[in-house]
């Protein structure tokens, strides 16, 4: 698309349609956190050390052993791949990559091993060969249900198979094991038709269930090691990398979620009438925006919402870069900017969408033309309140929460709490051609 978009409503049409609407001044709030991240000279040895707990004596000398990368937004990642390929090449394996991303990248093996540059991970880089294929091969199928069980070619073809995956909450669903080593098993590495089997029987079944299930087929009937399991702290640093062999691979998945959840970013707040996102994108959440932090989830089927936080209207500024146009979960917002709407990549959304089965996440909010009208649009439609009490939050993404901006009156609230620090007075709001003046703000 062009560079503006006849589906975005202009700024002053908004503007009179909202008629007088008195904007809050804002200030910058910080999130006290106490965080160990792991210093980035180390992660290689981190990763390494996290392989020689796997169970690598089943695979033979010299033999092949498939490493199944893919999941956007982890922290260091081709540090952390490169590390994992260095110990294996030292044991006397032969390592090789395959893309373990289910439909990522347009559902094309090429599409696939660009994500994966994107991501940083090169067989220069890394130091091994990537294989990428949509290719898979049926391996079983479930006992009760008889749902067919695919995994990549590959990977099937290898004397060793491990993921190295982020565990983390899912943005989908609640369960034992949630985004993390199970599920790129289950879905990454069944590429397309294995990730559109999944969520087509998690309608009625339910991932929650689904993915230990298929887990355990998938460790039964192929040669998979373990996994190298990574837990970010709130700053989306590295702090724990752990090998876990296949025995213990569901209980001890469980076990770094809770860890996960525990000190995921999250919004400090349980009530906030405007939440305003600078990004949204796949590298950011599956879903683009991350439901847990969110609190909505209206796309999926079955699973009920978080309780909290309760937010009354989300305005979501652009697409981060690396997202290369997927506007997967743009459904969960009030309202969007232009700037989606023209950097908008139809395909490659869709195809997500159908495969997830999550076609609602994608329907195109009302789009304005300008930071100040969705803005007022949000404000405008959440009843009477004044503008020194009314609760504004304005962050870079879900993931980066550690400094926003916030409304007066949850700067006042700020001031009483220790786990919050006022690092800007409340000033009043700046636009330059109805854009935000003031920039996005990061974590750093």
């Amino acid at each position: 698309m062009g560079s503006r978009s006849e589906l975005a409503v202009p700024e002053e049409t908004v503007l009179e349609a909202c008629g007088e609407t008195e904007l809050p001044e804002f200030g910058v709030v910080e999130q006290v956190w106490d965080t160990d991240s792991i210093s980035a000279d180390q992660i290689p040895n981190c990763s390494g050390a996290a392989v020689e707990e796997l169970a690598l004596e089943d695979v033979p000398e010299g033999g092949e052993v498939a490493v199944g990368v893919g999941s956007r937004g982890i922290a260091n990642l081709p540090l952390l791949v490169r590390g994992v390929i260095e110990r294996l090449d030292d044991l006397g394996y032969e390592p090789f990559i395959f893309p373990a991303m289910g439909s990522h990248g347009g559902a094309t093996a090429e599409g696939q091993q660009e994500m994966l540059e994107s991501l940083g991970v090169t067989e220069e880089r890394v130091g091994c060969e990537i294989r990428s294929s949509m290719e898979v091969v049926q391996v079983g199928e479930t006992p009760d249900r008889g749902v067919p069980v695919v995994a990549d070619a590959n990977a099937v073809a290898a004397d060793g198979i491990l993921a190295v995956n982020r565990v983390k909450p899912h943005t989908d669903f609640d369960g034992t094991v949630e985004s993390g080593l199970s599920k790129m098993m289950v879905i990454g590495m069944g590429k397309q038709r294995g990730a559109k089997i999944a969520h087509e029987w998690a309608v009625d079944w339910s991932f929650r269930n689904m993915i230990p299930e298929i887990t355990s087929q998938l460790l039964d009937a192929l040669p998979i090691v373990g996994g190298v399991a990574i837990v970010e702290d709130q700053h989306d640093d590295t702090t724990h990398v752990e090998g876990i062999r296949p025995d213990g691979f569901l209980d001890r998945e469980a076990e770094l979620l809770e860890t996960a959840y525990e000190i995921m970013p999250k919004i400090p707040f349980d009530e906030v009438d405007v939440l305003v996102l600078d990004r949204q994108g796949k590298d950011i959440s599956g879903q683009g925006l991350d439901t847990n932090v969110i609190g909505r989830r209206p796309f999926a089927l079955n699973e009920p919402e978080p309780d909290l936080p309760d937010i009354k209207r989300i305005f979501v500024r652009g697409l981060t870069e690396t997202t290369h146009g997927n506007a997967m979960g743009m459904g969960s917002a009030d309202f969007v900017h232009e700037d989606i709407v023209t950097k908008f990549n139809a395909p490659d959304t869709l195809i997500n969408a159908i495969t997830a089965s999550t076609t609602r996440g994608v329907r195109l909010p009302p789009a304005v033309e300008t930071d100040q009208a969705g803005l007022v649009a949000a404000l405008s439609t959440i009843g009477v309140i004044d503008p020194e009490d009314v609760r504004v939050i304005r962050a870079t993404d879900t993931m980066h929460l550690g400094r926003f901006y916030a409304s007066q009156g949850l700067v006042e609230e700020a001031r009483e709490r220790d786990d919050l620090r006022v690092v800007e007075e409340p000033t009043p709001i700046e636009f330059e051609d109805g854009q935000f003046a003031a920039p996005s703000l990061h974590d750093e």
